[in-house]
This record gives structure tokens, C-alpha cells and sequence, in this order.
């Protein structure tokens, strides 16, 4: 099998993210910038391979859009999710490989990568199965697939939501609910691939638990959830009231989530309540 790294990046240096990110693989690195160009060059790995890197350079802007760019090129037996500060370890496509060849059901893995305990959202201690009401917590970054069983299925990410889009974070989660509804078996697995690079600038959509925040989780929880979307955003205060609810009321932010899920069902805007 080959694996094929799909990188989303914004202005980058393609040569100089390659190296940042040390790729040792064959990768398509979509970068959107100001202008519309491609690149290709050969990289050496540590056994002395050439791998390739596809560079293309667009003038847009959208992270479901850099990443469905890259899927519609690729074309490795196993597609591996990335953004540009992840940094990956010695042997990451061994690993890789190893975990698919060891688990031939699995459609889609799951691997862990190290971040900073403020972002952390998941680490899996053991190899156990993926389901709807468990998928939530992983990011693109964590994603690898089957690219035959990928494109058979017709799967990509969502325009809505994530980084440049109406809506805040979310794509990676829809984008593994799609993948269950296709029917593909999802795993997650404790190996370790990588790290993510701490960014001076924090994050580029979070601007705080305002009501864009929980707007928009209303909105992702109802393309998640269905009917389900009020009791998996209430469960989601719950837990994090701690945290989320300093400067406003739990009411409120509940109030504000619900308008988000009346909208995605309705398709109607609902008017602002400030309390």
C-alpha cells in the first residue's frame, strides 16, 4: 500500500512546509494563497525512496475546500488528513500501514496526535470502534482512509463549516458521520503519528463563546444529531458549562445553540434575544 498525506495550507512555502512538517511520504499540499498555480518536486525519504509532492496553489478560500481539492487528486491506496502544523514522527507511514494491514475491516483510522492539553479533544488509549455518538471528538488531522473506498462512496467535506465558512468548526465531524452513513467501518487506534505545532496566533475562527459560537454548534449539532440535536447540545453545556458559561448564563447559551438547530431545521432566521 502507499500512503498519500493530503496537507491543507494557507501562503505556504511548499518546500519549506515539507520540510517543517517532515514529510516523508508522497503528499498533495493545497495551498491557498493569491494566485492559481501548481508545482511538483521529489523528496528522499530515510531508506532513499523518491517520494512525491503535488503542489496546488488557489486563489480561495475554505478549509472543506482545500481538503476536497485534495481528495479529488488523490491517489494513494491510504489518504491521510492534514493541516500545516503538524509535525510527524520517524516511521509515521509504517505505522500507518501497519495499523490497516493489521485491521483489514477498517474503512477509516483514527491515529492520536499530541497537542497542547487546552486543545485536546481526544487520545485514544486502545483500538476499539468509531460510532455516531462517539465520532464528535476527532479532528481532520487524526483521519486516515481507504482512498477507493473514499471516492466509491462520493464522500467530502462540507462547505458550511470550518475555517473560512459561514459556519465555525464542525467538518471533520460531519465528515465522519458520513462516513457511517455510507456504511464505512470507522476504528480508532493508539498510535501515536505526530504533533501538532502550537500556533502563535491561536486559533484562525475561535473569537470567544459568544453567540456565533453557540449558533453555530445549533446548526453543526442538527446535520449531526437530527432529532436528537437539543439533547446532544444541552449534554454539550453540561459538561463544559465550566468553562463556556463565565460572562453569560447557561440559559442563555442553550437559548442561543437552540436558535442554531430551529434554523438548520427551518431553514428561518429567528430574531436576536439578548437574554
Amino acid at each position: 500500500m502507499k500512503l498519500q498525506v493530503l496537507v491543507s495550507a494557507m501562503h505556504a512555502d511548499a518546500k519549506e512546509l515539507t520540510n517543517r512538517m517532515k514529510l516523508q511520504t508522497d503528499a498533495i499540499i493545497i495551498n491557498q494563497c493569491d494566485g492559481n498555480a501548481t508545482e511538483q518536486f521529489t523528496i528522499e525519504d530515510a531508506e532513499g525512496n523518491m517520494r512525491e509532492i503535488k503542489v496546488y496553489s488557489f486563489g480561495e478560500r475554505g478549509i472543506g475546500l482545500s481538503r476536497n481539492n485534495a481528495l479529488l487528486r488523490a491517489n494513494g491506496e491510504i489518504s491521510l488528513f492534514a493541516d500545516d502544523d503538524i509535525i510527524y514522527g520517524n516511521g509515521y507511514e509504517k505505522k500507518i500501514l501497519d495499523e490497516f494491514a493489521a485491521h483489514p475491516a477498517a474503512d477509516v483510522l483514527l491515529f492520536n496526535v499530541s497537542v497542547n492539553d487546552a486543545r485536546r479533544t481526544y487520545y485514544n488509549t486502545d483500538f476499539h470502534r468509531v460510532r455516531w455518538f462517539n465520532c464528535g471528538r476527532y479532528p481532520a488531522y487524526a483521519i486516515a482512509i481507504k482512498t477507493e473506498k473514499m471516492h466509491a462512496k462520493n464522500l467530502t467535506f462540507s462547505l458550511l463549516f470550518g475555517g473560512g465558512a459561514k459556519y465555525s468548526n464542525g467538518e471533520d465531524s460531519l465528515f465522519l458521520v458520513d462516513c457511517l452513513r455510507a456504511g464505512l467501518k470507522v476504528y480508532a487506534s493508539p498510535v501515536l503519528i505526530g504533533k501538532e505545532e502550537e500556533r502563535e496566533s491561536g486559533s484562525t475562527w475561535f473569537a470567544g463563546y459568544n453567540r456565533k459560537f453557540f449558533y453555530d454548534r445549533g446548526v453543526l449539532y442538527h446535520y449531526l444529531y437530527g432529532k436528537m440535536a437539543k439533547i446532544w447540545g444541552m449534554r454539550f453545556l453540561l459538561k463544559n458549562k465550566s468553562v463556556m458559561c463565565k460572562e453569560i448564563t447557561f440559559k442563555q447559551a442553550y437559548r442561543w445553540l437552540k436558535e442554531g438547530i430551529r434554523f438548520a431545521k427551518t431553514g428561518k432566521e429567528q430574531a436576536y434575544e439578548a437574554s
